[in-house]
């Protein structure tokens, strides 16, 4: 128990602490006494750690942004803040005391809700959002453990704010930490991108698959696995939604342009709670989108069918859908993705269609067929912004060895080759799997594995490293995408690490070029590792991406430079 005060054995001489209600990822909660009122209250206490840091400055400013965010919000659905104390130089929150359990208790015991108790539970959240969302406010952390259930009442309440995100202030987050619960949290806000309403929208569109189903659709065995599922993965809700999955689809839209807004799902939830009938939502989809799973590129749903009673705002924001095979390696971070640029000339990882094609119609004048190397972005010596095929440069970033990963259908989390995979040595002082079949073509400075035909990409560029670092500059590749890529669209960057050295993944879609037949993903892993920067990258046509993605995998799992173990 926290030092609860000096020779009054009360914490700031008035609050008596009695038992411990919970502990979370950054504090603990308390039942206490009021002795000045006479009332019970939950105290929480910011867990510090020994001795005095700027760990500890920050921790104490995150307690009162977090008291001052709380106190904005007047709702019945949002805990009500009574007192902030300081204690031996450490602030503590006190709040009211919700006398009941956590959705995530409340499951543990009970199981699963069922839809309408989960719409009525949607419901006062939604409504709480949209006063806090109103007030500048974004949670960020909505997750099952953090919503109370009041004894008796049924009282749904909003709490932990801690990580609260309130419009104009400073944020309060180390360096390269990532705050939040990775099952729950919005894809853009996983490539670090500025956030709004949508990403608290879409964490309550996870929860509601929860409440429904017992845990979310993105539930992984390592947090790897689960941001690979976030940003990449086919999201399928459960069928214990019933007549809830209208709603869940639109919130759990990866494009932010076609999630349901606050209001939208609001007169979903009013109706759905009056009559139990959800008939009238539809979620439309044009005809090449019919039948493809949700959440996967092909497959983003236009808008649901909802009563004129006041449309979409206009702000229409891009998610850039993390196609990011990143994350399967992964290694945390809200972050994102580095290609390499040629010799730090300015033209950053980009390399481009425009790039593709001036290679492509070289190769026809050697004779060496229309399609050879379009996407090997070799470009004129010199030139930077032809260093390497930027619309196919995407990676999947291998696992930190410290953390726990899922490699992917085949990949052999041990860097082994999968059946069906060859490991070839290339002289270019590397070695990696790359499936039976595959040809090496060699553009000086870069390597690539093709497929007969050309469908399947994998290209390498070992290089001098950039000062930037791969983060920066994937994002600066990733901000010329649209001008460097026609159609160029779902942009991603990603941080992780790859052979336990900061990575950037960067994944996005382009519209091919005119030998291509149609779009194309690209999955563009860059890292620095023995004095080099590599840049690993595969393109795929879009309708063989999770093909593609696993040969990405794969080669990402296996790669090795020539002598180093693996």
């Amino acid at each position: 128990m926290g030092n609860s005060g000096g020779n009054t054995g009360l914490l700031a001489g008035r609050y008596r602490l009695v038992s411990r209600l919970g502990r979370g990822g950054m504090g603990t909660v308390w039942r206490a006494v009021d002795e000045l009122l006479g009332r019970d209250v939950a105290v929480k206490e910011l867990h510090v750690d020994e001795g005095s840091g700027p760990g500890d400055q920050l921790r104490g400013e995150r307690a009162l942004r977090e008291a001052r965010t709380v106190a904005q919000i007047k709702h019945p659905n949002v805990i009500v803040l009574h007192d902030v104390v300081e204690q031996d130089g450490h602030p503590w929150i006190v709040m009211e005391l919700v006398d009941g359990a956590s959705l995530a208790d409340r499951m543990g015991a009970r199981g699963p809700l069922g839809p309408h108790e989960a719409g009525r539970v949607a419901a006062a959240l939604l409504d709480a959002l949209r006063v806090a969302h109103a007030r500048g406010v974004l949670h960020r952390d909505i997750k099952p453990a953090n919503v109370l259930v009041e004894a008796g009442t049924e009282r749904v309440v909003l709490t932990d704010f801690g990580i609260a995100q309130v419009a104009g202030a400073t944020t309060l987050t180390e360096t390269g930490a990532f705050v939040g619960s990775p099952e729950y949290t919005a894809p853009e806000r996983m490539s670090g991108r500025r956030t709004g309403p949508e990403s608290d929208l879409w964490s309550l569109g996870v929860l509601l698959c929860s409440l429904v189903n017992g845990e979310s659709p993105f539930h992984r065995e390592s947090v790897a696995a689960v941001l690979h599922a976030v940003v990449y993965d086919d999201i399928h809700v459960p069928e214990a939604a019933g007549p809830l999955r209208p709603l869940i689809e639109g919130l759990l839209r990866r494009d932010i342009e076609t999630r349901l807004t606050a209001d939208e799902a609001a007169r979903m939830l009013r109706t759905y709670l009056a009559s139990g009938d959800t008939s009238g939502f539809s979620v439309r989809r044009t005809p090449t989108q019919s039948g493809a799973p949700l959440g996967s590129p092909a497959a983003t749903p236009d808008a649901p069918t909802v009563p004129a009673s006041g449309g979409r705002s206009p702000q229409r924001r891009t998610v850039l859908m993390a196609v990011a095979a990143v994350v399967a390696l992964a290694g945390l971070g809200a972050g994102t993705m580095a290609l390499l640029d040629d010799g730090g000339k300015g033209g950053g990882a980009t390399a481009g269609a425009r790039d593709a094609a001036q290679i492509a119609e070289k190769d026809a004048e050697k004779g060496t067929g229309k399609d050879a190397g379009k996407d090997t972005g070799a470009g004129a010596d010199g030139d930077a912004e032809s260093a390497a095929p930027a619309s196919d440069r995407t990676a999947s970033p291998n696992p930190n060895p410290k953390a726990s990963t899922s490699p992917g259908p085949g990949v052999s989390p041990s860097g082994g080759v999968p059946e069906g995979f060859e490991r070839v040595k290339d002289p270019a002082g590397f070695s990696l799997a790359v499936p039976e079949g595959f040809a090496r073509q060699a553009r000086t400075p870069r390597v690539y594995y093709n497929s007969p035909g050309l469908e399947f990409r994998i290209g390498i560029h070992p290089q001098a490293p950039d000062p930037r670092g791969p983060l920066a500059v994937s994002r600066a590749a990733d901000a010329k995408g649209p001008s460097d890529y026609k159609g160029y669209r779902n942009g991603q960057v990603i941080r992780t690490t790859q052979n336990g050295h900061p990575a950037a993944l960067w994944a996005f879609v382009w519209d091919g070029s005119a030998d291509d037949g149609g779009s194309r993903q690209t999955f563009d892993l860059s890292w620095n590792e023995g004095g080099k920067m590599y840049d690993l990258w595969l393109s795929v046509p879009v309708e063989k991406k999770a093909e593609g993605k696993r040969y990405f995998d794969t080669a990402v799992a296996t790669f090795a430079r020539t002598g180093a173990s693996g």
